[in-house]
């Protein structure tokens, strides 16, 4: 009796995103961010109040912000109201400013004794690495959305690259503005970064009386 050849299969995996939310990351709203920054405050925790500020103000990939220096920040002892770094995806310069709230939380960072001679504004505490890692930094996020009670799986590093993009965006509905302030080459990068959508577009043409 001749053999029959079945066709060739292959075990089921799961799928990677299964049980997981997937798509763009959420940004904070307003009253998540204080609550973040009172948290970080009363717990005295410099550094983490420092680059929970500076990612917020600065807008920048996560792979930018980690590798941020001091010098970019601070100039004779000083720390600069606007900071304009290279882009390490693009290569082209982007801009930002520093609110007086973030200047001070870098300027108590930076005069701390763990700072001294140090060159990265966010040095790791692992001897081989200059500085923490998207991951650690990606990490931190989801502890700090956590501890205010936010679900971490919906939200994540480009949350806070999101938040002041999506409040200016909301306050004046200027994409051209926020393109800047991203520093995408594309103002189609930015609709659907932000999740512009058709409702956006007609509440801020409503606004418009001429």
């Amino acid at each position: 009796m001749p053999r029959v050849q079945l066709p060739a299969t292959t075990p089921k995996r799961r799928a990677w995103n299964k049980g997981r939310i997937i798509g763009q990351k959420r940004p904070l709203l307003p009253k998540q961010v204080w609550a973040i920054r009172a948290r970080l405050e009363l717990a005295g925790n410099l550094r983490d109040l420092t680059l929970f500020n500076v990612a917020i103000d600065s807008k920048l990939r996560g792979c930018d912000l980690v590798r941020l220096k001091v010098k970019d920040l601070v100039s004779s002892e000083r720390v600069r109201e606007r900071v304009t770094i290279a882009q390490s995806k693009t290569g082209q310069p982007v801009q930002f400013e520093l609110t007086e709230n973030t200047r001070d939380s870098v300027t108590i960072w930076t005069n701390t004794p763990e700072m001294m001679r140090t060159e990265f504004m966010f040095p790791s505490r692992f001897h081989d690495r200059p500085h923490i890692s998207t991951r650690q930094y990606g990490r931190l996020v989801r502890d700090w959305v956590t501890a205010i009670g936010l679900e971490h799986s919906g939200y994540g590093t480009h949350s806070l690259r999101r938040t002041k993009a999506s409040e200016i965006y909301r306050k004046t509905g200027n994409l051209r503005a926020v393109q800047l302030l991203l520093g995408h080459r594309k103002v189609d990068s930015t609709v659907r970064y932000l999740g512009v959508e058709l409702e956006d577009a007609l509440s801020i043409a409503e606004k418009i009386d001429l």
